[in-house]
């Protein structure tokens, strides 16, 4: 029990990191809403999925 609830802080600091660099990113409003959404309703698969394909932040870009 003790791991899931561990696995469960990873998952979340991931889905805060993954969120705040969709908001930081160059994408459009309505872009950064959709990836926000994916990785809110599907945690583990949306964060995956940002990862591979989701918007970069402005500060990686330079």
């Amino acid at each position: 029990m003790e791991y899931a609830g561990f696995g469960g802080l990873i998952v979340l600091a991931l889905n805060i990191w993954a969120i705040v660099s969709i908001i930081g990113s160059s994408a459009s409003t309505g872009g950064k809403v959709l990836w926000t959404l994916l990785v809110l309703v599907l945690p583990v698969v949306g964060f995956i999925i940002w990862l591979i394909a989701g918007p970069r932040s402005r500060a990686s870009m330079a």
